[in-house]
């Protein structure tokens, strides 16, 4: 018995076609995929936000936008982290106790107003006019600054002081301390911004 000859030409169309569909196919697909990521639209009103701290080294920030706000992480040291006992008494509410559902969520009701001590979350908005402060991370007497300036964020608006921990000093046009977001780390170096609790 002979085996039946087979047809190159008609395989050869056959192949070409099963590509095509299946390019087709991932083509139809991708605009689909891409549907279940956030839209800038979705990012704005409120979707969690990932940040990458493993490049942040003690005394610097990084900013990260959420809810079309900037947030702030900023990677503390030991010295900024030591004066923030010497701020207590000079800032309105040392404890974060105002408005702690707007504010300040349960686990950043410390003294460092974070999660991790040396790793600080918090919205770079003026609780004043909604004016964004500058940093002012040197510690000493400077312009605009107490000569017994810990280290801190500045208004340059209407001169609000916040220290390292983003609380106002006393007597100044800032109602509230920053606001720390919801956030919850998902690494030692990823934060997520905007959610804190684990599905």
């Amino acid at each position: 018995m002979t085996k039946p000859e087979v047809d190159q030409g008609r395989r050869t169309w056959v192949a070409i076609a099963c590509g095509a569909g299946a390019v087709g196919g991932v083509a139809a697909a991708v605009p689909f995929v891409s549907t279940f990521t956030p839209s800038e639209r979705a990012k704005a009103a409120g979707a969690a936000v990932e940040a990458d701290i493993s490049a942040l080294k003690p005394g610097e920030k990084m900013t990260v936008e959420w809810r079309g706000k900037p947030v702030w992480i900023v990677k503390r040291t030991p010295e900024q982290l030591a004066g923030l006992k010497k701020t207590d008494a000079q800032v309105v509410d040392p404890n974060s106790e105002r408005k702690p559902a707007e504010l300040t969520p349960e686990y950043a009701r410390n003294e460092y107003r974070s999660i991790k001590p040396e790793v600080l979350v918090v919205v770079g908005i003026c609780s004043h006019l909604g004016c964004s402060p500058s940093d002012k991370f040197q510690a000493g007497a400077q312009p605009s600054l107490p000569d017994d300036w810990q280290g801190g964020f500045l208004c340059p608006c209407h001169g609000s002081t916040f220290d390292m921990a983003g609380r106002v000093f006393k007597n100044k046009p800032a109602p509230d301390n920053l606001e720390v977001p919801p956030h919850m780390y998902l690494s030692d170096t990823k934060l997520l911004i905007g959610e804190d609790k684990k599905a």
